[in-house]
């Protein structure tokens, strides 16, 4: 009998164990127990995760032999992925090597890859790793940087930008495989703005998301009325850097697009100063531009000062200082006239990117009405006001800045405003006539930026550099993931804002604490094991002891 009970007691024990098995292979959960949230999808990436409704694959060059340092980044990766997968069971992926892929047929697709220095036993060594992945959804095929674009210096930096970047990466690249363009930005023409060539990283990068097309106003003293109703067919119009006055009937114009409902990105210079200028002759006039927009703004809750920010907190410009041979040899020094610029309200906008850069920029003035303004970025306490017209000189270079001259501070240089918008033309004569009037939009958005240069590129050898990175100075600014939000929120769609501001704080080792006390670490870890050891044999012998007496 008891042979019998033994028996039955060891297979249900299996059958125990095989219905918890098949429970924990069927139904996958994770409970994130992490302070930030890091193994928790963001809403807004779910709600993308569930309109998939096609077979994505998703393939990851993270396999194979490569430090062990940047295996934390493999296995976050997998991590994500499996997130996803479990999120929406019709995506797959899989871990690839490089090298046994064709490593040359992977850079011809533009996969490159990555030199990285390691550190290891306090010597530095070059390696080459492919930090890629792509998403493919039938024909169409997103390529996934893992390691996220960046200034940091040191192998920590790097994995803590590349971690916190994955699930806005993989999202983004998910989300343009499948989903379909629908809104349409103009790119406005005609007045002197910016060519194409200085915005063509930022043109490259949303035209992924949105229709863009160029739009003049040339035609609206011909053809009015139908000028307005093409301009009306677009959902947002961006104005970068215009230098020509624009005429009563291109105000009116632009006036009954924000009435119709249009969202506008306005990056208005006031002031016409220039460095290119300035380096050829070392000093330059600064004069105010005629640009004939005051009014309009002015309407809507805002006016951009015909004066220039200085700011003691500000970026570089690069200084000839010699030659060396036939090379001129360049110093880098700060220059005032280029703020940087953050601020203190954490909107959704604004969090969590880099600082941005401003060349010559324009303070704006807040005007009381019933719209709301929220200042996105604004100067930082140490800055100031020059009027125009005034001469700039490189020699100011060179003088020591007394911070008792820097006391206007906080300054607004971008500016979002929302709500009930009355029409520049609501008391005034009309330009032309026009049958279908407007004169207050309701829930209506824009932003106003004072710098053109915001959204403009370097351009190196007739080819565009990317937004936000200074090639001859090698700082890296905020400038295009700041415009991207400012896009989205504009165009109600703030779920990548959400999940590319997402942060995640990395618990990173001091490598040279560690490499410095590297024989007592290792001694601990021999002996302490020993130690606890010792203590439980010596306990657990004094419980029989103690047991038997």
């Amino acid at each position: 009998m008891s042979k019998y009970s033994n028996i039955s007691k060891i297979l249900a024990l299996f059958i125990v164990l095989w219905v918890v098995n098949f429970i924990s292979s069927a139904i996958y959960k994770r409970f994130d127990l992490t302070e930030d949230g890091r193994y928790t999808l963001s809403q807004p990436a779910i709600t993308i995760l569930e309109k998939v409704d096609t077979r994505l694959l998703i393939n990851v060059y993270l396999e194979g032999e490569f430090p062990s340092e940047f295996r934390r980044l493999q296995d976050e990766t997998e991590q994500l992925l499996e997130e996803l997968k479990v999120e929406n069971p019709k995506i797959r992926f899989r871990f690839l090597d490089p090298l046994e892929n064709d490593p040359e047929a992977l850079i011809k697709k533009g996969l490159q890859p990555s030199q990285l220095s390691i550190q290891k036993n306090g010597s530095t060594s070059e390696i080459l790793i492919f930090p890629w992945a792509t998403v493919k959804n039938g024909s169409k095929t997103e390529k996934v940087s893992l390691l996220k674009d960046t200034n940091a210096q040191s192998q920590d930096e790097q994995l803590q930008n590349a971690i916190q970047n994955l699930e806005y990466a993989f999202v983004d690249a998910i989300h343009k495989v499948t989903s379909k363009k629908e809104k349409k930005i103009a790119i406005l023409k005609g007045n002197g703005e910016l060519e194409d060539i200085y915005i063509a990283d930022f043109l490259r990068k949303i035209g992924e998301y949105y229709h863009l097309a160029p739009f003049t106003l040339d035609k609206v003293e011909t053809s009015p009325t139908l000028t307005v109703k093409h301009l009306k067919e677009y959902d947002l119009a961006i104005i970068a850097k215009p230098s020509e006055r624009f005429t009563d009937e291109e105000i009116f114009t632009l006036d009954q697009f924000v009435m119709g409902g249009g969202n506008t990105l306005w990056l208005v210079d006031q002031v016409q100063a220039e460095l290119d200028s300035l380096m050829t002759t070392g000093e330059s006039l600064a004069y105010t531009r005629d640009l004939n927009l005051t009014s309009l703004l002015f309407s809507y809750g805002v006016r951009i000062n015909r004066d220039l920010v200085e700011d003691l907190y500000s970026s570089k410009i690069p200084i000839a200082s010699g030659n060396i041979g036939n090379k001129t040899q360049f110093n880098q020094f700060l220059w005032s006239y280029y703020p940087l610029t953050q601020t203190t309200n954490n909107h959704a906008i604004n969090s969590n990117i880099e600082p941005v850069s401003f060349k010559f920029s324009n303070s704006i003035e807040l005007l009381k009405n019933n719209i709301q303004k929220t200042v996105l970025l604004q100067s930082s306490r140490l800055s100031r006001t020059v009027g125009s017209p005034t001469i700039i000189t490189l020699k100011s270079i060179a003088e020591k800045p007394d911070p008792a001259n820097y006391t206007q501070g906080n300054l607004p240089m971008a500016v979002l405003l929302e709500g009930t918008f009355k029409s520049a033309y609501a008391n005034r004569i009309h330009p032309f006539k026009l049958d279908a009037l407007k004169t207050s939009p309701e829930n209506h958005k824009m932003i106003v930026i004072s710098d053109g240069d915001l959204i403009a590129n370097q351009v190196t050898r007739g080819q565009p550099e990317k937004l936000g990175v200074d090639r001859l100075t090698g700082q890296q600014f905020g400038n295009k993931e700041f415009l991207l939000n400012c896009v989205s929120y504009l165009l109600d769609d703030s779920r990548l804002i959400q999940i590319r501001s997402k942060t995640i704080d990395l618990k990173t080792l001091d490598r040279e604490k560690s490499f410095q006390k590297k024989s007592l670490y290792q001694l601990l870890n021999v002996i302490t094991p020993l130690i606890l050891l010792a203590l439980f044999g010596i306990g657990f012998h004094q419980i029989r002891k103690k047991k038997y007496q």
